[in-house]
């Protein structure tokens, strides 16, 4: 039975994901937090993610011997230990002290995938070698010199995954991240000095521990070339406005890319023909974790009709998992695999590689646990017959 490590006596305290979440709140400044929990506006999609799951229940069966079931799953060609992997998220060497590699050498010991984010502070570079089956998620720049130049770079750094981003063509209204203090880049104030030093041990071991190691961090894969401080006066953002962007640009993107191409944040079924038309290898439903239109729609919502209407491809699923039961629903509807996001960027910002490794633990011991209780023994096996709509 493929299974959970065991924890370290120091993280024995941590019994599921939410208990991440409430440790990162405390040692983490309000600003930073502010931006790895928060969604848009007045947070509707954030909560309708969090609750869809309830729109669900089981139907178990009993007396199945479940003695020798697994939670591997195969997904693009390889098996991996879990159907779960960590999605991608930005700037997250600003909660945890080198963040990416954190997330992505835990991924690799655990056996499962990651996402590294084209939305952060550590060269890709540097995570493909620590992590050889990791994939790159790009957010397009706007011009077509410049994806062309941004995929090369990709693929010139070994990546064998390609995840583009489509849901983010234009910067979401995230005025609570502003009410918190933070911005990207962050503005120099008196009150993030102050939250820096009111969170003494996020202030040495993260960014003072960055500063002096490895210098002032930079968004580092938005493009082929480096791009503007962490930390600055001037906080506007070197991303244009993408709203002209088209499929044309995926057919392009299709044509020089060698590897297998992911797209993520569909949620309309002919957005997920058309992807797939495209040349697309998979498809990731999502609306962002909640943080770009408000008042989109859960992906557990449509996730059954993109699962029919895509049988070619894989379709994969994130935003609001917290829990082994919500990764069971999601398989039950049609999903290949889940992506987990925030809960994994709160146990690398309190506990490190060791709090990732606590938490992919804990997810998969659950799914485990979940499936000898629903009665079945392969993630494969897992189907609609096992729900029921609440």
């Amino acid at each position: 039975m493929s299974g959970g490590s065991k924890a370290r006596p120091s993280l024995g305290h941590f019994l599921c994901l939410d208990d991440f979440e409430a440790a990162a709140r405390r040692h983490l400044p309000a600003p930073v937090f502010a931006y790895v929990a928060g969604g848009v506006e007045r947070n509707q999609s954030l909560r309708a993610n969090a609750t869809a799951f309830e729109k669900h229940e089981f139907v178990t069966r009993v007396l199945v011997d479940t003695s020798k079931r697994s939670t591997d799953t195969t997904l693009l060609g390889k098996t991996w230990s879990a159907p779960f992997g960590i999605a991608p998220m930005g700037i997250s060497a600003l909660s945890a002290y080198r963040g990416d590699l954190v997330l992505t050498s835990a991924a690799a010991n655990e056996n499962v995938p990651m996402i590294m984010s084209g939305s952060s502070l550590i060269r890709m570079e540097e995570i493909a070698q620590a992590n050889p089956n990791a994939w790159f998620q790009a957010y397009l720049p706007g011009r077509k010199e410049d994806i062309v130049a941004l995929v090369n770079r990709v693929k010139a750094a070994g990546y064998g995954t390609l995840v583009v981003t489509l849901d983010a063509s234009i910067a979401a209204n995230r005025e609570n991240n502003v009410r918190a203090g933070f911005s990207t880049p962050l503005r120099p104030s008196a009150r993030l000095a102050w939250q820096g030093l009111t969170h003494p041990r996020w202030l040495l071991g993260t960014f003072l521990r960055t500063l002096v190691r490895h210098g002032m961090p930079h968004f580092e894969n938005n493009h082929a070339h480096r791009g503007a401080p962490i930390l600055s006066a001037n906080v506007l953002r070197d991303f244009s406005d993408r709203g002209h962007l088209g499929w044309a640009d995926i057919r392009m993107i299709r044509q020089m890319w060698p590897g297998k191409m992911i797209l993520k944040g569909i949620l309309d079924v002919r957005d997920a023909r058309t992807a797939v038309a495209a040349g697309a290898d998979g498809i990731i439903v999502s609306n962002h974790g909640g943080r770009q239109l408000d008042g989109t729609t859960s992906p557990m919502r449509v996730l059954p009709d993109i699962v029919q209407a895509c049988p070619e491809v894989p379709v994969m699923i994130d935003s609001g998992f917290r829990r082994g039961t919500d990764v069971l629903k999601a398989l039950a509807l049609g999903a290949r695999f889940v992506f987990v996001g925030r809960p994994f960027n709160y146990a690398a910002a309190v506990a490190g590689e060791a709090g990732v490794r606590r938490g992919i633990a804990l997810l998969r011991d659950e799914v485990s646990r979940d499936m000898a209780m629903l009665g079945v023994t392969s993630t494969a096996r897992i189907g609609r017959d096992l729900l029921l709509d609440a």
